[in-house]
């Protein structure tokens, strides 16, 4: 059995399988949504030539090159469309269904596309390539929203910031296996490719064989459904305790300030202004990590590696995955003792530093050509300094920063931030490389630099806060925003309150 002592708290916290089980089952969707963002990459030109044989034996004559650059483009940017749907219809379910059977409902949506996309060569159709794609992002969405959610109401304060971090693991862990598996040797080859885009059934039957074992989220029982002894029950379990009254009385004290604050739609979470700086916060936060330009640099990095003369790029960039997978491993670790704000300032700004170092190596690449071998650290520095900070925090901080009441509006809202910020760097980046070639990611050290700044100035420590006490933090800011005029706010220091 794992302990954590909790120093501020002065008390042991133990990692109970129970826990381990219900955390690890809901992170199957988080790594899901990372197999289908990095599945579709190896196997381009191999699904082009299929759109382009099929689009021959259709209309007899070859395909307008326009035409496949547009099926393309579809097939891979659909998927973030499905997934900003399905992120804003998070709390229309995890309210009726709860957190736990809203995660086995999603993956009817999992088990549909994998046949959509297992079977599109057999019949013949980009169609049900494309619609796959769509309903793997509709799922993808909704476990954006479910995952983060379910993982923070079961863990204890103590440790809501380590388990949290794993829903980013399970994310690069997906895209690492999606790398390896998409080698030509493996499945990324003529034959065995819709077997490659239909292999989601396999984790999605694993996690509906688990879900059943795994208990609904205490909070939801006791806030929602107003079942104490079944919270009560839920919540032995997880902790491996029978003195589980400090969370019954931190989890009543939240639903008696619910009885003051009902259910908050999106519309209501928006004028509010009792919720304006946690939304800012939480939006600000999504954005700081999709536009960080770390797709751009998973899009950009086997050229860079074949410009680098490595022989075989693909496998440059599973050391990327690979160092991607190894720091989010160390913010796992990190994140209860660093807390959440600093870490997330020193990813931003190690990763501003490595975009400058690219831009250096890549603007200089033809006169020197070992430019090229400090363009290949300062990728590994980027991905690594991302996954400190951009990475997993935004995800668990947004479920941290709200109360029960507003909590699923606010996720989805975050989570259909996430989803428009990734279509647009995947929309865009190709043609504003384009332009700025080489200085491409100046761009980005701009954003990063602006999102530095926000942290610093906007954004609270979390760590070991219970979250009502944070709630409280906000609450207290907004009334004296009430009170004050931004000047006397100033002088009153209202946002060292937080």
């Amino acid at each position: 059995m794992l302990y954590f002592f909790h120093a501020k708290r002065g008390h042991l916290h133990q990692i109970t399988f129970p826990l381990m089980m219900s955390v690890g089952t809901a992170v199957i969707g988080s790594l899901q949504f990372g197999y289908n963002t990095g599945v579709i990459n190896a196997p381009q030109e191999i699904i082009e030539r299929f759109i382009n044989e099929t689009w021959e034996q259709r209309y007899n004559e070859p395909i307008p090159e326009n035409s496949k650059i547009a099926l393309w483009s579809l097939a891979v940017a659909i998927f973030s469309v499905g997934g900003i749907f399905g992120s804003f219809s998070v709390g229309l379910f995890v309210n009726r269904l709860g957190r736990r059977n809203s995660m086995l409902m999603a993956n009817i949506l999992a088990f549909i596309s994998a046949v959509l996309m297992g079977f599109s060569k057999m019949a013949r159709s980009w169609e049900m390539l494309i619609i796959g794609r769509f309903v793997v992002g509709l799922y993808c969405g909704l476990s954006t929203g479910f995952v983060p959610m379910y993982v923070g109401e079961v863990s204890p304060t103590a440790l809501r910031g380590a388990l949290g971090t794993l829903h980013q693991l399970g994310i690069v862990i997906g895209i690492l296996i999606a790398q390896i598996f998409g080698m030509e040797v493996i499945m990324g080859n003529d034959d065995l490719w819709p077997l490659l885009l239909g292999f989601l059934f396999i984790p999605a039957v694993i996690q509906c064989a688990l879900l059943p074992l795994c208990p609904e989220s205490p909070r939801f029982l006791l806030i929602n459904k107003n079942e104490e002894n079944k919270a009560k029950s839920v919540l032995k379990k997880l902790r491996g305790t029978t003195d589980v009254s400090a969370d019954m009385q931190e989890m009543k004290e939240e639903s008696r300030k619910m009885m003051r604050e009902k259910k908050v739609t999106i519309l209501e979470l928006f004028r509010s202004p009792l919720y304006r700086q946690p939304l800012i916060i939480a939006v600000i936060l999504q954005l700081s990590q999709q536009l960080s330009g770390i797709n751009a640099v998973f899009y950009y990095s086997t050229r860079i590696f074949k410009k680098a003369g490595v022989e075989q790029p693909v496998y440059a960039t599973i050391g990327a995955g690979v160092v991607n997978t190894a720091f989010t491993v160390v913010s796992l670790f990190v994140v209860e003792r660093a807390g959440r704000r600093s870490l997330h300032l020193t990813g931003l700004l190690g990763m501003a530093g490595s975009a400058i170092l690219m831009t250096i190596a890549l603007a200089l690449l033809e006169q020197l050509k070992w430019m090229s071998y400090l363009s290949i650290v300062a990728i590994f520095a980027f991905v690594a300094f991302f996954e400190i900070g951009p990475g997993p925090i935004p995800w668990f901080i947004v479920a941290e920063l709200f109360s029960q009441g507003p909590r699923p509006s606010a996720i989805a809202v975050a989570g259909f931030s996430n989803w428009t910020a990734n279509f647009i760097v995947g929309m865009g980046f190709q043609y504003v490389e384009e332009l700025c070639g080489p200085y491409v990611f100046v761009i980005f050290t701009i954003f990063l630099l602006i999102f530095f700044i926000f942290t610093y100035f906007k954004v609270p420590e979390t760590r070991g806060r219970t979250f009502d006490d944070i709630a409280a933090g906000f609450r207290h800011t907004a009334a004296m925003a009430e009170k004050h005029t931004p000047e006397e706010l100033n002088s009153l220091g209202a946002d060292s309150q937080l």
